[in-house]
């Protein structure tokens, strides 16, 4: 049965943050806050977990379309091939904040992205998060959970999903009440192309 953490989003307790780290470090699954829904995720450089995660969401590891959370813009080098400043200046404005930016992706991605052209990026207006990936050292992946309720997309009330969640992943963080907006995805490999409007504005462009 996973463990139910609660971490206090203005004041993360390092204690706790360092457990849930472990769990990442050692190929464990986690839900935790964003700035936007809940999402599961684990490091990204662990093909197990990513396995793990793509049999949950019932898609093909290779096909998933899973977004990298970072701590901040100094890891896009690491994971996206260089972009021009007007695509940076939009980045700039826009995070961390909730969006997920599709960017082209760079030949270190992760050997089973090896073969995807892009990546999803994601830096979540959340200190949790922040601060989680921070510590592993590595951004992690990101997947919102979504609930089988047509009419309630996202689950929100942390207890709620720890009572749905609590066989499947190894951590469920309580940051508190979650959104139900899921975050805004636009695809910047060219000229911007909004994929899903969500809670961030689009005056950013």
């Amino acid at each position: 049965m996973a463990q139910f953490i609660r971490i206090y989003n203005e004041n993360p307790n390092p204690k706790e943050i360092a457990k849930v780290v472990k769990v990442l470090q050692s190929g464990g699954l986690v839900i935790y806050p964003t700035d936007t829904v809940y999402g599961l995720g684990c490091d990204i450089t662990n093909t197990k977990a990513l396995e793990k995660i793509a049999l949950i969401k019932g898609v093909k590891l290779e096909k998933a379309n899973f977004s990298f959370i970072c701590n901040d813009l100094s890891h896009l080098s690491d994971y996206v091939k260089q972009i021009d400043s007007a695509t940076f200046k939009i980045l700039k404005r826009a995070l961390p904040g909730p969006y997920t930016f599709i960017l082209p992706g760079s030949n270190n991605l992760p050997k089973v992205f090896k073969k995807k052209k892009t990546v999803g990026i994601r830096i979540p207006n959340n200190t949790i998060i922040r601060t989680l990936v921070a510590e592993l050292g590595n951004p992690i992946i990101s997947t919102s959970i979504r609930d089988d309720d047509d009419v309630l997309e996202y689950t929100t009330d942390p207890e709620l999903i720890f009572e749905k969640w609590q066989n499947l992943v190894d951590v469920v963080v309580d940051g508190g009440y979650g959104d139900n907006e899921p975050s805004t995805v636009i695809d910047l490999t060219d000229i911007p192309v909004i994929i899903r409007e969500g809670k961030g504005s689009l005056d950013i462009l």
